[in-house]
């Protein structure tokens, strides 16, 4: 069950990351991949596995870094602390969460937006003294 899962988000993160173009910050020997999408892309099956709320306003963020100076890429443990900020200056604080599923691991946190909906993200991302950078992006948002 739980690999099924894995493979639905993994699917929903390749797909979405062909429609967008690859999102990677590479800082020293690591590679951060972020991606922000509307939750209706989650499979409900897996949306209901992880807790990620599906609707037509809420948005995911995913975050994955990877180490990739190791013998063989490595996932890497982090803080993330970020906030989402609208073009009205409307801002949310982002709660990521940790998900591992063996030797993966990813953060997710959600927020809502609304139709057309452009938004800036400004997050910290921190590992144990070995990383702390900052990550901005900005993503638009349709409902589907």
């Amino acid at each position: 069950m739980i690999r099924s899962c894995i493979t639905l988000l993994l699917m929903c993160s390749v797909w979405a990351f062909a429609a967008h173009a690859e999102q990677k910050l590479h800082v020293d020997h690591y590679d951060i991949h972020y991606m922000a999408l509307p939750s209706t892309f989650i499979a409900p099956t897996v949306a209901q596995t992880y807790g990620i709320q599906r609707s037509r306003y809420l948005a995911l963020v995913n975050i994955v870094v990877i180490d990739t100076d190791a013998t063989s890429p490595s996932y890497v443990p982090v803080e993330i602390n970020g906030i989402a900020t609208n073009l009205l200056e409307a801002r949310f604080k982002l709660k990521f969460r940790e998900i591992r599923e063996g030797h993966t691991i990813y953060y997710l946190a959600q927020l809502p937006y609304r139709e057309s909906e452009e938004i800036n993200f400004d997050l910290s991302i921190k590992s144990q003294g070995k990383l702390n950078t900052k990550l901005n992006f900005t993503q638009q948002f349709f409902n589907d």
